[in-house]
């Protein structure tokens, strides 16, 4: 920030809930700069919900969000005030490459891939969330008071002409990402029940598919039978074949089905973001 000598800027931190040294490193940086903010929450809020909420409380002009784990190179931030002074509402940090394991990078790509084509807003690929948002937008997210955001989803519907920042994303240096296998399954349907109804229009084409493709083998049988009466048996192989096989589609679509309607169950519930514990160095607002 000292090669932006022309802003007035403040530091927001979230924290969920840490079980380390991070409050105490906080409070510290927060007691010897008041531009340093924190929020400390209640408990651990998970990934999704946590930033979002800490972008909510920006007042300035416009909102930078980064990742503490420093993958979203602070260095950015100066880059994304340009493009901000030329007009841009919306810069966001685009993820061109990795320093991370491949396979994870490719699987990531792919994800954004096929999801960018069944949504219904044209999303951004390798789009991952760090970028500069104008209060403007921060004011439509604060009307829009989705209590399980897929953020970048938001961005893309709120639709502002946006600029494109290409970075390569670091190795992390220190520390063990949380993320685990539920973790990032938990976000990939956020992104696909916010974003398309595809998954349940296709549950619906499949359904009506395998039930002409049934009709025509049963009536193929049907014939066969009919006319090689004595020699033909049917066996059960094809039938637990078949029974197993549209048992394994009914439970794969019943579980795309109630992946929508617990969405629909975290929307209708309305509860908020995150509960804080504590904020320092908001003013009036401290507890």
């Amino acid at each position: 920030m000292s090669e932006l000598p022309q802003y007035r800027f403040e530091h927001i931190y979230i924290d969920n809930a840490s079980t380390d040294r991070t409050v105490p490193i906080l409070r510290r940086l927060a007691a010897a700069d008041r531009r340093v903010k924190v929020i400390l929450n209640a408990r651990n809020f998970g990934h999704i919900r946590s930033p979002y909420h800490a972008l909510l409380q920006a007042t300035g002009d416009a909102v930078i969000s980064i990742a503490a784990d420093l993958q979203d190179p602070p260095s950015l931030i100066k880059e994304f005030t340009r493009k901000w002074e030329e007009g841009f509402k919306v810069v966001m940090g685009v993820k061109a490459h990795s320093q991370e394991t491949w396979l994870f990078f490719m699987l990531r790509k792919l994800y954004y891939r096929v999801l960018g084509r069944l949504s219904e807003v044209r999303l951004v690929e390798n789009f991952t969330g760090c970028g500069l948002y104008d209060q403007q937008v921060v004011e439509i997210l604060r009307k829009i008071d989705d209590p399980y955001p897929y953020f970048r989803g938001l961005i893309a519907d709120i639709g502002f002409e946006a600029a494109k920042i290409e970075f390569v994303q670091p190795a992390r240096k220190r520390g063990i990402t949380k993320n685990n296998l539920y973790t990032l399954y938990d976000m990939a349907m956020v992104g696909f029940t916010n974003n398309t109804k595809m998954p349940l229009r296709l549950a619906t084409m499949v359904g009506f598919l395998t039930a002409a493709i049934s009709f025509l083998i049963g009536l193929f049988y049907f014939v066969y039978k009919l006319i090689y009466w004595q020699s033909f048996t049917v066996g059960l192989a094809p039938l637990v074949v078949g029974l197993f096989f549209f048992g394994g589609i009914q439970l794969f679509f019943l579980g795309i089905v109630a992946e929508y309607v617990g969405a629909i169950y975290t929307q209708v519930q309305h509860r908020p973001l995150v509960i804080e514990k504590e904020r320092i160095n908001f003013g009036s607002e401290d507890h």
